[in-house]
Parts: structure tokens; C-alpha cells; sequence
């Protein structure tokens, strides 16, 4: 009988830790956020899992994997995935993973580093493939996405499915990039300062124009030399 007692009260703290409004992973799929189209959710057993267009396999804890696409213009596809802890490891936190360079790309070994250290996570191609800077040209709420868009459209969804996936928002959250990561975590305190309570802002690309600029300044002695040859052939022809 006192066992029996004893394992009624732990029911009862089980049943209680749990939130009400939790939901299960597949579930997310239907979830409705204004501007924003869940594409697919899932749960990942722990093991080895390999992302798309990956070359090698991440070691991860089980987690609930949600694949989503945000469309805030006419002439935007921001893509981002959110990924939550199922289970112990997760320290209800949430991080934000930057991007590098013009890249438009989801860093899925940020994300794995986040996962194992216990936090959900969030990652965007920053509303464009590759690193190709033709993205912009003729695009300008494309260029918008990349700037600054599409790592606060990423954040405010990612908290709402991860409410929806555990029942409760993330104690704190946090945001870490390098480079355009921390023109990232810089614009997000800036623009959003309700978005994250603390940022590491690595090496911040954040003076863009001087930034180009020093980007080019290196190519100067080649294609003034490149300008020369083209004009002293075309003075031989000639």
C-alpha cells in the first residue's frame, strides 16, 4: 500500500511537469504564423543525422526538427529551421546561430554544437542560396532579408514553435555569429532589442560600405594591370 501510494504521488509530479499545452512534434506542421509556412516536423532520434546537401553526418541528442518558410514580400523565400532538445538535455534556453560572409546557407553544424550543449536553436539562409552577391541586384527587399529581416522573422517564429512544441517560452535567449553573425547579433540589439537577452557579437562586419570597400582595395593593382594589357592589344591591333 505505501508503495503504491509512493508511485501515485510520483504520477502525479510527472503528470504536473509536464506542460498542459505541450504538443507533439508532427503536430507543428500545422501551426499558423502570419507570413510564415511550416513545411514539415519531425522528430530525429539521437545518433548520427545528415543534413541536406551535408557531407558528413553530426552527432545530435533526439530532437524535434521543423523546417519552415517565411515569405514577408512578394519577393522573398526566407527558409530557417528550428531544432528542440526532446527531453532532459534541453536548459530551456534558445539560441540564435549567425551567418558568415554573403552566404545564404543553414548552419546545421552551429545548430548540432547549440543542440548538444543543450539549447533549441535556429538557423536561416537569410532569404537566399549561396554566396553569390547577384542575389541583390534588382532585388531590394531581398537585400532587406539578408540585412536584417530575416534573422528577426527566424527568432519570433522559432520562440512561437518552440511554445508550441514544450508549452512554454525560452527562459532566455541568446544570439552568437561572426562576421555578418555579428552584424547580426549588432542589428538585432538595435533594431529588436526584445529579441534576445544577450548577444556575442564576433568580429562584426557591421561598417558594410568600408567593409566592400576594403574587399575590393586588393583587386585594384590586378585590374588596373588587366585594363593596361586589354589597351595595349587593342593599340597593336589597331
Amino acid at each position: 500500500m505505501y508503495l503504491l501510494t509512493r508511485l501515485s504521488k510520483l504520477a502525479v509530479v510527472i503528470v504536473l511537469t509536464i506542460p498542459a499545452s505541450a504538443t507533439r512534434c508532427a503536430e507543428l506542421a500545422k501551426l499558423t504564423i502570419p507570413g510564415v509556412s511550416v513545411t514539415s516536423a519531425s522528430d530525429v532520434a539521437a545518433g548520427h543525422f545528415t543534413p541536406p546537401v551535408a557531407d558528413k553526418a553530426l552527432h545530435i541528442p533526439a530532437f524535434c526538427r521543423v523546417v519552415a518558410v517565411a515569405k514577408p514580400t512578394s519577393d522573398s523565400v526566407i527558409n530557417f529551421e528550428v531544432w528542440i532538445p526532446n527531453g532532459e538535455p534541453w536548459s530551456q534556453n534558445f539560441l540564435g546561430v549567425g551567418n558568415g560572409g554573403y552566404n545564404g546557407a543553414i548552419y546545421y553544424e552551429e545548430m548540432a554544437d547549440a543542440l548538444n550543449r543543450g539549447f533549441a536553436t535556429a538557423s536561416t539562409d537569410t532569404g537566399h542560396p549561396g554566396s553569390d552577391l547577384a542575389f541583390a541586384v534588382g532585388h531590394p527587399e531581398k537585400i532587406v532579408d539578408w540585412g536584417y529581416r530575416a534573422i528577426h522573422i527566424m527568432t519570433e517564429s522559432a520562440k512561437l514553435i518552440i511554445r508550441d512544441y514544450s508549452g512554454v517560452f525560452p527562459k532566455h535567449s541568446f544570439f552568437m555569429g561572426c562576421s555578418t553573425g555579428g552584424h547580426q547579433a549588432l542589428s538585432e540589439v538595435q533594431r529588436f532589442p526584445t529579441d534576445y537577452d544577450g548577444v556575442v557579437a564576433g568580429d562584426p562586419g557591421n561598417d558594410r560600405v568600408h567593409l566592400n570597400v576594403g574587399f575590393l582595395w586588393p583587386l585594384q593593382p590586378h585590374t588596373t594591370r588587366m585594363v593596361m594589357q586589354s589597351s595595349q592589344a587593342l593599340n597593336f591591333l589597331c
